[in-house]
């Protein structure tokens, strides 16, 4: 029985007033069910609205600059969707720790998932390979992770209106026969894992009875070739992990492991200050770890390793029994694909403008290893800015008409300050100087043209680290979370050339030290300052130098205050890696009272040179 027929059968036995009772109920009943449902459509129909305005941004990639790009955007105003091989991010430095246990894997990574849903709204993630970027139709084309199964590895595609490649790089072979087949790398989690095991049945085959002891000599041969920070950091930790845990393990062949590490340049850290490379190959040379340089690897196989010595022109064969190759990146298959779309093809790295975006797409933004920033030059807009600085026309520039221009100039040109401090002078004013070293009132275009002239000689590439990525996706967040705002007020330096102002700020890579160094070297009272930080390692513990004296100090204790550095020589370094890995910003000072160390984490044992 229905309700309706129910109803009907109880009006014709009710009285007329409970009739009207039972009308007035149903009616009230009926306008309250179709306000509510009204409601419902509505809300549902404006959140539909607002989710067809929002833009759609795709992401490629969850690793430095991609997770960074994610954690600082406001995705209330993008509709935001992820595409990337893992569904985790891993903390990349501290991968060479990985391959000898000091740190465990499961430390160093976190879930996509879990960084993603502390947003104030859905961000999709998909766990698949880009492996097309079609700019003319703004679509990517993907590849799900799970080939094994059938039905979760059709490829698919997504549309965007902004799309946001943050790929990083492979490992650059340089086309080496059999490297790919015979050598381990160290880009992912599970690559300091294979490493790991690695290690272990090298001593576990050494070990074995029948052996001869130049063939475990053999298996005991660990060999790095590349002498940058990844392969000089994992010779650190493999020899500290050989010497205090492994032998202890294996002692009857302690006396036949060999670590080697091949450089083809002069220097290994070559990139970084000659104190510290020199620094290195020091203590590499005290801990009888074989560094060979000036030496070019030919092939490679399962057995030995063939390199050619520059000097010489002869050819060694060096056998071995597990090879880490670490000698740079590479351009992934589907960047290399974009660039020859674009019209950059032939290059290592996107070419992206000071803003990010990848030159040829307007919609399309490069960060990190697989980008590279092609820096404007100066003197190719050095008529447009004395120009846009001459507001009288007077042909030639006043003190004035100058410093209206100055900050302009520092930051839609980066290599200028740069310049400056070349010259050890603090503006562009100090370069219009007179024959004996006056300021100028008043400068031609001649003079100011030859005042720059040797600025664009500045110009570099940002080094394809962790700390350049992770700044590039958080700036490139900050500009898309100001897009409509800085449409109606730019907030960039002047455009020469057309007039008006840039939208944004250029981008501009700065050293998280600086501010740091800057509190301490403006406290300092004598001639003691910091003139280096880098990474520490087993082996390199700590770099300081001390420009008035060099002293040896050992830190055994680990209790301290953490406190604001204080007045004094102050210097900053990195500790040891031999407490689990942990790392942290140091100071030190000397005085009246001694030496004092303090930090964010203790450390137990540091050298200081």
């Amino acid at each position: 029985m229905t309700i309706l027929s129910s109803l009907r059968r109880a009006s014709r036995s009710a009285p007329l007033a409970s009739k009207l009772l039972l009308l007035g109920t149903l009616r009230h009943v009926f306008h309250n069910l179709v306000g509510v449902l009204g409601t419902t459509f509505l809300d549902l129909h404006i959140e539909n609205e607002k989710k067809q305005k929002k833009k759609k941004v795709v992401v490629l990639g969850t690793g430095w600059a991609g997770i960074s790009f994610l954690k600082d955007l406001d995705i209330s105003s993008y509709d935001v969707q992820v595409v990337s091989p893992q569904n985790y991010f891993a903390f990349t430095p501290l991968l060479p720790s990985v391959t000898c246990g000091t740190v465990e894997a499961r430390s160093i990574v976190e879930s996509v998932r879990n960084i993603t849903k502390k947003k104030n709204g859905e961000i999709e993630l998909w766990e698949a390979d880009c492996v097309k970027i079609d700019p003319a139709n703004n679509k990517v084309h993907c590849q799900p992770v799970f080939k094994d199964d059938p039905e979760a590895s059709q490829e698919f595609s997504l549309e965007y209106d902004y799309l946001i490649i943050a790929v990083g790089a492979q490992v650059n072979t340089f086309g080496t026969p059999g490297v790919l087949e015979n050598c381990h790398f160290l880009k992912e989690v599970e690559d300091a894992q294979r490493i790991r095991r690695g290690v272990i049945d090298c001593f576990e085959k050494a070990v074995l009875p029948g052996l001869t002891e130049e063939q475990r000599r053999t298996k005991l041969h660990f060999v790095i070739v590349g002498g940058g920070p990844t392969g000089v950091e994992f010779a650190a930790e493999l020899h500290d992990f050989i010497e205090e845990d492994i032998t202890k393990i294996y002692p009857s062949v302690k006396e036949l492991v060999k670590i080697t590490l091949i450089q083809s340049g002069d220097h290994i850290l070559n990139s970084f200050d000659e104190r510290i490379s020199s620094f290195a190959e020091q203590k590499f040379l005290r801990d009888g770890i074989d560094v060979l340089m000036g030496m070019r690897v030919m092939s490679v196989s399962d057995k030995d390793i063939s390199v050619k010595i520059k000097s010489s022109g002869e050819v060694v064969s060096l056998p071995h029994g597990l090879i880490l190759w670490s000698t740079g990146v590479g351009t992934r298959p589907v960047i290399s694909d974009l660039m020859e779309q674009v019209g950059q093809g032939g290059r290592r790295a996107l070419a992206t403008n000071e803003w990010l975006q990848v030159k040829g797409c307007e919609n399309v933004y490069a960060v990190g290893d697989c980008a590279s920033i092609a820096q404007r030059k100066i003197m190719g807009d050095i008529a447009n800015i004395f120009k846009a600085a001459d507001v009288d026309n007077s042909g030639t520039l006043t003190e004035e008409e100058l410093q209206d221009v100055v900050e302009d100039i520092n930051v839609r040109y980066p290599q200028v300050e740069l310049y400056l401090k070349s010259k050890h002078v603090r503006s562009i004013k100090d370069l219009l100087t007179d024959s004996e070293g006056n300021p100028k009132k008043e400068v031609d275009i001649k003079a100011f043209e030859s005042a720059l002239s040797g600025v664009d000689s500045q110009m570099k590439s940002l080094p394809a680290t962790a700390q350049v990525a992770a700044q590039q996706g958080s700036y490139l967040a900050k500009c898309f979370n100001k897009k409509e705002h800085c449409k109606e007020h730019p907030e960039g330096p002047k455009r020469f050339r057309t007039g008006g102002h840039h939208q944004f700020r250029p981008f501009q890579y700065v050293k998280l030290l600086h501010p740091l160094y800057n509190s301490l070297k403006d406290r300092d009272e004598t001639e003691t300052f910091l003139l280096w930080l880098m990474t520490g390692t087993s082996t390199l513990d700590s770099l300081l130098h001390w420009e008035g004296t060099k002293q040896q100090l050992n830190y055994p204790e680990t209790g301290f205050q953490l406190e604001e550095a204080p007045s004094g020589s102050g210097i900053l370094f990195m500790p040891a890696s031999k407490l689990a890995g942990e790392r942290g910003l140091w100071w030190c000072r000397t005085g009246q009272g001694g030496t004092s160390l303090g930090g964010i984490q203790a450390v137990s044992e540091s050298q200081v040179l």
